[in-house]
């Protein structure tokens, strides 16, 4: 289950953190700082979020 999470986490991440930056771009925060934050909360939401998935998947 581990390998699975892991291929989930890959593009789980990719899609928080790109949905998270545009969303704080489109706020109107221009600036390294806040992009990165957005960026690594995204990232950081995706490792729960791809565990349940893959246990769902794993599980079904």
């Amino acid at each position: 289950m581990l390998r699975l999470a892991s291929i989930l986490y890959s593009l789980i991440a990719t899609t928080l953190a790109g949905t998270a930056v545009i969303a704080v771009l489109t706020i109107g925060y221009n600036t390294l700082v806040p992009i990165l934050i957005a960026a690594v909360i995204g990232a950081a939401a995706a490792l729960p979020i791809s565990y349940l998935v893959a246990r769902e998947l794993y599980n079904s």
